[in-house]
């Protein structure tokens, strides 16, 4: 199944699947729809569309991420595997050496040319457009979450900017709060390629909001792309059409033409004001600091525009599947440099950036210890406070797995690595912040060049008595769990590899 096109599409598939429900009852955006969101996510429920939310025209919708299927419907694949083999595929491109191989290799690179962006001369994002005073963003319904957020805040926009050195895009998700119908602050961590813009210029810089956009496009927004790599080339080779772009009304930007909302406008280098506290996807209130200021200069939308929205907090929240597709889809990134590792997790209760479960193919003494230095220094897993390096055989997504080993095979005074090293922006634990300590846990089965007295065997039972248990399971008469007992725990993806999220599923829709 192809990804939809846009928010309406989107809408119009989910409604088909029945993973979506209206709500035509007024709900208040102030806590209220907090709270019914929030329950929602946790038993595994639909997506939400508020028709009326109070004091506003404009429909809300919630939650179009928030289960494994949702998140697979919005790439158009069966499994998010599916997409990590699609990128696996181009990034080991290798030199034709056959006029198979040369054909093969010029359909990948058409497949890679014809995702970038294009653009367009008009498009419905700009069917409204509304500028000075007209400019009121009092008329949406932003959503205050918590009872400690000073204000609305807007938590699913894809902002984009321009490098004023190089003239590369860049489209971020960052959280804005509300200041005023004109104003919200613009949340730039320390980390964010956003900020390194920002700090880049020698005045102020120019900004674009997009609100409401096809699902692939939203996703790529908050996927941790390098640098020098564009979003929307990657929601284009994603989707398998490229984005259409339309110039915005009041600043030098391109926006997604297929947008229900953008907002334009600027952000001045010297012009800071105290942002926060927000109730953060780390599950408490990140405190007020200082944040820049964006002015807006326009806002443009669809007739009838539909307002998107997500709440974050203590997990599991929406955001987990959008977590959970980029660890799928960055696992060939993350190969190509560390081709050793089998597979790995970040765990959903971890808020992704605090621990990371790695299983590699071991080959010489200290290779965990090789893995976790590697993994400190690499993109944006560089912010990773727990590392658990296991053997290759571990189904990594199988918490109750890794434990086992974590217990069975970890000899503290060996085994684990105290470091240092930049932690997340959000992280409220370390002395100081940006900074602290890190760990590192080498559950692998050790060997006597490591200091190891001679390692025992597993317990595992011989493959003909499983085979002749499992054919004569009936004649038994006890019922069915017939499954092998590791076969609850372990499933082989399309590689022979063992990896599985499904284990973590409360229910059709859930985690």
């Amino acid at each position: 199944m192809a990804p939809a096109r846009d928010l309406r599409e989107w809408i119009s598939l989910l409604e088909r699947e029945g993973e979506l429900v209206r709500v035509s009852a007024e709900v208040d955006p102030d806590l209220e729809l907090t709270e019914i969101v929030d329950r929602t996510v946790k038993a595994g429920g639909p997506a939400l569309l508020f028709e009326h939310p109070k004091q506003s025209r404009y429909p809300l919708l919630i939650n179009q991420f928030g289960t494994e299927r949702r998140m697979c419907l919005a790439l158009g694949v069966e499994s998010l595997d599916d997409v990590a083999r699609r990128v696996e595929d181009v990034l080991e491109m290798q030199p034709p050496e056959g006029l198979v191989d040369k054909v093969r290799g010029l359909r990948k690179l058409k497949s890679l040319a014809d995702s970038l962006p294009q653009t367009v001369r008009r498009g419905v994002s700009q069917e409204i457009v509304l500028t000075d005073d007209e400019i009121d963003l009092d008329a949406l319904p932003i959503q205050r979450c918590w009872p400690g957020d000073p204000a609305p805040f807007i938590t699913l926009p894809a902002v984009i900017t321009k490098d004023p050195r190089t003239g590369g895009r860049n489209v971020g998700m960052y959280r804005m709060q509300k200041i005023d119908r004109r104003t919200t602050f613009m949340h730039w961590q320390i980390h964010k390629d956003g900020r390194a813009d920002w700090l880049a210029t020698d005045g102020k810089i120019e900004v674009a909001v997009a609100l409401g956009l096809d699902p692939v496009t939203t996703y790529t927004a908050s996927a941790p792309l390098p640098k020098h790599v564009d979003e929307l080339m990657l929601a284009g080779f994603l989707r398998g059409e490229p984005v259409e772009l339309v110039r915005c009304k009041t600043v030098d930007l391109e926006v997604p033409a297929n947008a229900e909302i953008v907002l334009e406008g600027s952000i001045a280098k010297d012009e800071l004001g105290d942002e926060g506290p927000f109730g953060d996807h780390t599950g408490y209130y990140t405190p007020a600091e200082p944040f820049p200021v964006f002015r807006l200069s326009a806002i443009t939308m669809r007739n009838d525009a539909i307002y998107p929205s997500i709440v974050v907090g203590k997990p599991p929240q929406e955001d987990a599947w959008l977590g959970k597709a980029t660890e799928r889809i960055f696992l060939p990134a993350v190969r190509m440099t560390l081709p050793e590792i089998v597979d790995y997790d970040l765990p959903v209760a971890g808020a992704f950036h605090n621990c990371c479960i790695v299983s590699i193919r071991k080959a010489f003494p200290g290779h965990a210890q090789k893995v976790m230095h590697a993994i400190w220094g690499l993109g944006m897993l560089s912010l990773t406070k727990a590392i658990v390096v296991v053997d290759a055989h571990v189904n990594v997504h199988d918490y109750a797995e890794v434990m086992f080993y974590a217990g069975a095979n970890v000899d503290p005074k060996r085994d684990v690595l105290i470091t240092e090293g930049p932690l997340d922006h959000l992280d409220h634990a370390p002395t100081l912040q940006f900074v602290g300590g890190k760990i590192g846990i080498d559950a692998t089965a050790k060997s006597p060049a490591e200091g190891a007295r001679p390692w025992p065997d597993e317990i595992e039972m011989s493959p003909a008595i499983r085979e002749l248990v499992d054919r004569r399971w009936d004649e038994y008469g006890i019922g069915r769990p017939a499954a092998a007992p590791d076969s609850a725990f372990r499933v082989s993806g399309g590689d022979g590899r063992a990896r599985s999220i499904r284990p973590h599923r409360q229910s059709r829709h859930g985690l």
